[in-house]
């Protein structure tokens, strides 16, 4: 089993070099994003429905700078991006984890050109940002339901009573 700590890619060259070596050997690449700040259940499942739709899945998750643009709560993220991002490469479904630090994943999406882009399904199509880059070379959008009843902020809210 391959170490967590040796799928997590703090640059982007990186990462995108490792994408072309899987994509010369024929796998298609799944990307999802997003803050996975405390990870439960419904990330578990949503991360695993997502690795199923190709060969390998990479998740972008937003660094502390970005999580704080997103007006998610002042003590926001809870755990730092180091723990977020090992805590997903320990998974065994997930073949890499990486950063992005604007509010927007777009720019890693244009340059690791996935097969498959997913999103929960709390977004439509139109929402989804990068979804026409990924279309225009044949790539396609996939949303997945979340499992209801499973969110970060409602873990803070049973925790905290705030």
């Amino acid at each position: 089993m391959q170490s967590p700590q040796r799928k997590i890619f703090n640059e982007t060259l990186g990462l995108v070099s490792q994408i072309e070596e899987w994509k010369s050997q024929g796998l298609s690449i799944v990307i999802t994003n997003g803050c996975f700040d405390i990870l439960h259940r419904g990330h578990v499942q949503y991360l695993y429905d997502a690795a199923q739709l190709g060969n390998k899945l990479v998740v972008a998750i937003n660094t502390d700078s970005s999580v704080k643009l997103l007006n998610k709560g002042d003590n926001r993220p809870i755990n730092n991006q180091e723990d977020r991002a090992f805590l997903l490469a320990a998974l065994e479904f997930v073949s890499a984890v990486t950063f992005f630090n604007e509010a927007t994943p777009l720019s890693l999406i244009q340059k690791t050109k996935p097969s498959i882009l997913v999103k929960g399904a709390d977004y439509s199509p139109s929402q989804v940002i990068g979804k026409d880059f990924v279309e225009s070379y044949g790539g396609k959008l996939v949303l997945i339901p979340f499992v209801e009843g499973y969110s970060s902020s409602k873990i803070i809210h049973k925790i905290t009573g705030k």
